[in-house]
């Protein structure tokens, strides 16, 4: 997954916190991958948030995340997105 092209610098001040929506498999490793990734990309305390869907198969895990530029946002996202277990990010 590559974010391209992306309109964040228009839109937000950075630096700025970000509530980033992951959406995966319900798998206990989630939340503990998400959360690893960040501590990689952009270090900080962490308190996701995990919703699970109707049906048990996936869960949703919201994170607010410290970022600092378009570029760092689109880190974020393009790590996230390449974690096994993950299907969206939002």
């Amino acid at each position: 997954m590559t974010v391209k092209d992306t309109k964040f610098d228009e839109l937000l001040d950075f630096p700025c916190h970000q509530t980033f929506k992951v959406m995966g498999v319900a798998h206990e490793e989630l939340t503990i991958k998400i959360v690893e990734v960040l501590q990689d990309v952009a270090p900080g305390d962490f308190s996701p948030k995990e919703k699970p869907s109707s049906k048990g198969k996936y869960k949703s895990v919201s994170i607010s995340v410290k970022v600092t530029s378009k570029e760092h946002m689109e880190l974020v996202y393009n790590r996230l997105g390449a974690i096994d277990l993950v299907r969206v990010v939002l």
